[in-house]
């Protein structure tokens, strides 16, 4: 019988260690992702080759993926997943072609004035899980916004199997997004590859997608190299606040749907009704044994959480705190309770929102900030794709208009060279 780890009305001087994510040692990781970082970074392609021997267990003369290949993984796909992936991809650039804005014109004083212009970053990096699990997914996620920001070079890279090939349905989903330049690499060594270019791969400014600890890390080394980044992320998780109202039996298939990503995988289950807790832990008992990934999911269940709180604004202000990847509210007041959060990476309203629905095709992006980051950080958009540029014009009447302004605030900071750019034009007026 599963029983998941259970607090009835905590403290809340004790929420933050209830809340703490899984950890993991730091010190030798950031050695083991240092020495391959460097490797690449020396050896290039050479280094690559050695890596893809030793943690994929293939031998690749060539990492390119080549037309002949994806060609071959189009007619590999039953017509069935083309058209789902076709659909999920639609709605996904629905939603994301909406996030564009128009430039507009501020004049702030007369003759001036002032607008910011959206320029897609012009080399970006795609990184896409294939190990247990090949994400085709995510390529849609990154794909299609890179696409609509206006992004010139894409490159995505992802681990080959043990024939030296790409899942079919990876293929298919990067050629769908007009995405060209696919590697067969993947772990660290990709990261590597795209943060510092090799005699086969260009060099690219972001790098985006998710992985495993090591990739994480492998981002965040190359981040404080200057290597733009698309959030820190750790593992997957979702948080499910629920009331007496919820269906036990969907809350435990949503519980289990983020357990079955990986064993550092992390469920919270966070509710007003202590009754719901036990239905929940009888249906995971049930549901789980139907799993292909039934023991990733127990083991992701080992280090996951059920907390009974007193009441509703007890439960807000708990998963406000925790900060969820994924936030599922099963509640009545599903609408009313989801304006009082402020903290998530994305939300998912009532009984018949899932979260594998926001993971897939209803069109949200399923990149998000995790481990805590979503009190500051926001998931993947077309803004995380461009760099804003902002534009000043005055005219002579502008000028004349400011100058004053702008020379007294010099002064005031001892700036003689910034007052005379401005004094050395209103003298020519």
């Amino acid at each position: 019988m599963i029983d998941m780890e259970t607090y009835v009305y905590p403290d809340k001087k004790d929420w933050k260690a209830l809340l703490q994510r899984p950890t993991f040692d730091t010190v030798t990781l950031q050695e083991k992702v240092k020495a391959v970082l460097n490797d690449v970074q020396q050896n290039g392609d050479a280094a690559i080759k050695k890596y893809i021997v030793q943690f994929d267990g293939v031998e690749l003369g060539v990492f390119a993926v080549t037309g002949k290949e994806i060609e071959e993984a189009k007619a590999e796909l039953s017509n069935e997943l083309k058209e789902a992936i076709q659909i999920a991809a639609n709605n996904i650039h629905t939603f994301h072609n909406k996030q564009v804005g128009e430039v507009e014109m501020i004049e702030t004083m007369p003759g001036i004035k002032c607008w910011r212009k959206s320029v897609g970053i012009e080399k970006v990096g795609l990184y896409i899980p294939g190990g247990t699990a090949p994400l085709f997914s995510t390529i849609l996620m990154l794909g299609i916004p890179a696409s609509i920001a206006g992004c010139k070079q894409v490159v995505l890279c992802s681990p080959p199997d043990k024939e030296g090939k790409l899942h079919p349905a990876i293929l298919f989903a990067a050629n769908l997004v007009g995405i060209n330049r696919i590697y067969k690499i993947g772990g660290v060594q990709a990261i590597a590859a795209m943060a510092y270019g090799t005699e086969t791969i260009d060099q690219v400014y972001k790098i985006f997608g998710p992985g495993n600890q090591y990739v994480t890390c492998a981002k965040q080394l190359v981040q404080q190299q200057g290597i733009a980044i698309d959030m820190p992320a750790g593992p997957s998780e979702v948080c499910v606040l629920a009331d007496e109202t919820a269906n036990a039996g969907f809350v435990a298939a949503d519980l289990l749907s983020q357990a079955e990503h990986g064993a550092d995988s992390q469920v919270l289950l966070v509710s007003t009704n202590e009754q719901l807790i036990n239905d929940v832990n009888k249906e995971l008992d049930k549901q789980v044994q139907l799993l292909h990934r039934k023991e990733t999911a127990l083991q992701a269940l080992q280090h996951s959480k059920a907390i009974v709180v007193n009441n509703i604004d007890e439960a807000i202000d708990l998963v406000n705190e925790y900060a969820a990847e994924h936030l599922i509210i099963s509640c009545e007041q599903d609408e009313v309770i989801a304006e009082r959060i402020i903290n998530a990476g994305s939300i998912f309203l009532g009984n018949y929102s899932p979260e594998s629905v926001g993971d897939y095709a209803s069109g949200t992006n399923h990149t998000l900030p995790t481990n805590g980051f979503a009190k500051a950080y926001s998931g993947v958009s077309v803004d995380s794709f461009v760099k804003k540029i902002t534009y000043q014009k005055l005219t002579k009447e502008g000028l004349n208009n400011i100058g004053a302004t702008v020379e007294l605030m010099a002064a005031a900071e001892g700036l003689d060279a910034h007052k005379n750019a401005v004094s050395i034009r209103l003298k020519n007026l």
